[in-house]
């Protein structure tokens, strides 16, 4: 069985009517509305977020989720598509996941409606059932990604990026959609408990894993062949390079910034800064911090008895960080 059907295996049957409840929330009276909304329906992934909710929500609850639950994991999945309709139109992305953008196919004007769109669905939601306490989680994530992404691109203008910087910056971005999923299954089932603010710990802990794996892809980590060089072309600073920077010679500094500045759409040039980034043992230590943050997470799901939520959610924080892709 592959590894995603195994975390799935104990909410199968919970995923299988969140489908159905996810596609009720997306309805409207506008065809062309309802045209783009299917067929975002029918091109999703592998739909990690939902799991998230309920594994937590499971785990927190004897195997028992209810109506909140599936709010939940329906307005994470509807925040979470906008903004990924709203990135491809700022990306001037033209595929995703390997089908044609909202963008691509309907323009931008179109995407970014569609965007807001979901956005407020996902907001009014919460808002008819009075899931007051569910809505302000999915508000502070919204609030934070916005954040982490003006932020990256602020610092990616001058570069002087830290490694603090960085872990704010993925936090905010990546992290905190993650942490909101197992803060949201959590709340559903045990609002106003200590275990609303835990799992959004383990949540963050595993989506800062999971933005340094996708890091280290750049440089061609693992099974997926060639490093591609796509971050330092867009002047993204990640912590392989972040580390080399600052464990380098000033000279040496001084030849990376210039490069990732100003010659980020030379091949040649970009090969070499990735086999100096290797050379000065850049990725060993992300390799290294992205262990510690799996760890953690490990740690705080070792407080709850064993389970077969528990196992699938062990088996998805290890799965962040050997997926190949």
């Amino acid at each position: 069985m592959k590894v995603v059907a195994q975390i799935k295996e104990p909410v199968n049957r919970e995923m299988e009517l969140f489908e159905t409840k996810f596609r009720e929330a997306m309805s409207s009276k506008v065809a062309l509305l309802n045209r783009i909304t299917y067929y975002i329906v029918n091109r999703k992934g592998k739909q990690m977020r939902p799991m998230f909710v309920f594994l937590t929500a499971k785990l927190l609850s004897n195997g028992e989720v209810n109506e909140r639950t599936y709010r939940g994991a329906s307005v994470i999945e509807l925040i979470h598509t906008a903004t990924l309709v709203h990135d491809d139109v700022v990306d001037e992305s033209s595929k995703r996941r390997g089908f044609f953008s909202i963008n691509a196919l309907w323009k931008n004007k179109i995407a970014v409606l569609v965007g807001d769109y979901l956005l407020s669905k996902g907001l009014l939601l919460s808002i008819d059932n009075e899931d007051f306490d569910l809505l302000k989680i999915i508000s502070v994530a919204v609030r934070e990604m916005s954040e982490g992404e003006l932020l990256q691109i602020e610092k990616a203008r001058r570069l002087d990026i830290t490694e603090e910087v960085y872990y704010d910056i993925i936090r905010q971005k990546t992290a905190t959609l993650i942490a909101a999923c197992c803060s949201l299954g959590a709340c559903s089932v045990k609002p106003n408990s200590p275990e609303v603010e835990i799992f959004r710990e383990f949540g963050e802990l595993c989506g800062m894993a999971f933005q340094i794996k996708d890091d280290l892809f750049d440089y061609g980590e693992a099974k997926i062949g060639k490093p591609t060089g796509i971050d330092i072309k867009e002047q993204k600073m990640t912590l392989p390079l972040i580390y080399t920077l600052n464990n380098c010679s000033k000279e040496k500094k001084r030849w990376l910034i210039n490069s990732v500045k100003n010659h980020n759409k030379d091949k040649k040039r970009v090969k070499e800064v990735i086999a100096f980034v290797k050379e000065s043992g850049g990725l060993e230590y992300a390799v290294s911090k992205m262990l510690e943050f799996k760890e953690r997470a490990l740690q705080i799901l070792k407080s709850y008895p064993e389970s077969p939520y528990r196992s699938s959610l062990e088996l998805m924080v290890n799965y962040v960080v050997d997926r190949k892709k």
